[in-house]
């Protein structure tokens, strides 16, 4: 049975913030594809993150990028970004579903 994972405030902050780029630009379905198919390695890709570390501000500050490798090294923690990834994707289509209703633009 895998453990149980409380993120911390910081590893929150950061699966927040790269799930909201990958929303932003449209990757929900490539970027759950790819990492549920990488969940077998998730401890192994944690540690190439961390390897990655210098090279990576586009997106996320060092800081950050350390929180999710971090947070990837528990097997419960691909879940974390995931539901995330999917919860913030599924807020978005519904604003901009919202936005899109005629009858709430004319009201």
């Amino acid at each position: 049975m895998a453990e149980a994972v409380e993120p911390t405030a910081d590893q929150l902050e950061a699966v927040n913030r790269l799930a909201r780029f990958v929303v932003r630009f449209g990757m929900t379905v490539p970027a759950v594809l790819a990492i549920e198919g990488m969940r077998p390695l998730g401890f192994v890709g944690s540690q190439f993150m961390h390897l990655l570390t210098p090279s990576i501000g586009v997106f996320l500050t060092p800081d950050q990028w350390n929180a999710i490798a971090t947070l990837l090294e528990k097997r419960r923690g691909v879940d974390v970004i995931l539901e995330r990834i999917e919860a913030i994707d599924a807020e978005t289509r519904r604003e901009r579903a919202a936005a899109n209703d005629p009858e709430r633009r004319a009201g």
